[in-house]
């Protein structure tokens, strides 16, 4: 029988990190689950009885300091933001773009078994939509990182579940998501609505034992 894994989280408090974790920690595949953060988590936000979990507060701004954390198994990558959240196309890009290269950088120094991070549906490199356009160079730089081990991507749409923040255009989105998901099949299945948990299992799916 092959010995457990051990995993690291960046993007815990999101909600598919969130989904993630409540996953991971109930898989036995898993020994332990690091969680790189930038603020104590709120207690009781996650149930752990075999005392998994391994939360460390760090200083994003010197991302390369914490290395030694990628010395795990599988590492994922859950950080994001919107626009708006960010508050400037260059905040944006440095938690979109630049703070997830640094990631896929130290898991490649680490030499993990692989890398899973969340980009989007509509993820375009050419794109005239800013979002996309990030998401989809993103892509590009992370899927020819060389010695990157076993690099995957999860698209999502637009995620059903309830967020803390209000975001007027999701939330429109939303309320007509179950008219107009229904006509979503073939090639425009992928444009359909999921929970956060789906996307979860997916990254899951996306790693090697």
């Amino acid at each position: 029988m092959s010995r457990n894994k051990t995993a690291l989280v960046l993007g815990a408090t999101g909600l598919v990190g969130r989904a993630l974790i409540q996953q991971l920690l109930v898989d036995p595949r898993y020994d332990a689950i690091t969680l790189l953060i930038r603020k104590p988590l709120p207690s009781r936000l996650f149930v752990d009885p075999l005392k998994k979990l391994v939360p460390i507060v760090i200083d994003f701004a010197h991302f390369q300091d914490y290395q030694g954390y990628f010395g795990v198994n599988h590492v994922y990558c859950c950080l994001g933001t919107t626009p708006g959240q960010a508050g400037s196309k260059a905040a944006f890009r440095q938690v979109e773009f630049e703070y997830i290269h640094v990631a896929a950088q130290l898991t490649r120094a680490q030499r993990a078994d692989s890398f899973v991070w969340i980009s989007s549906v509509g993820a375009n490199a050419k794109s005239s939509n800013f979002y996309l356009k990030v998401k989809g160079e993103l892509e590009n730089a992370l899927m020819r990182m060389p010695q990157l081990h076993n690099a995957s991507a999860v698209r999502p749409s637009l995620l059903l579940d309830e967020r803390a923040d209000l975001r007027p255009l999701e939330y429109i989105a939303k309320k007509f998501a179950p008219v107009w998901s229904r006509a979503m099949r073939g090639p425009l299945a992928k444009y359909k609505p999921v929970r956060a948990a789906e996307v979860a299992r997916k990254m899951m799916s996306l790693q090697v034992f």
